[in-house]
């Protein structure tokens, strides 16, 4: 039995399986806007923010 999932970006039903490569999406299109959300921070993980300094030096991460 195949369980079906709703594609993130259209809402429409996928069936999870091989036959769906691009799961959870339906189609390329769905896909390529989703990564067009998160390319323009428009999907985020929450976290605190790290300043360009501390990527370059880890040891003042710690110092917070």
């Amino acid at each position: 039995m195949s369980k079906t999932v709703k594609c993130p970006t259209c809402g429409k039903a996928v069936t999870w399986g091989p036959d769906s490569p691009l799961r959870p999406f339906c189609s390329e299109r769905c896909k390529l806007i989703d990564l067009g959300e998160w390319a323009a921070e428009g999907h985020r993980i929450p976290g605190e923010e790290i300043l360009p300094e501390e990527m370059l030096d880890p040891e003042r991460r710690h110092r917070h």
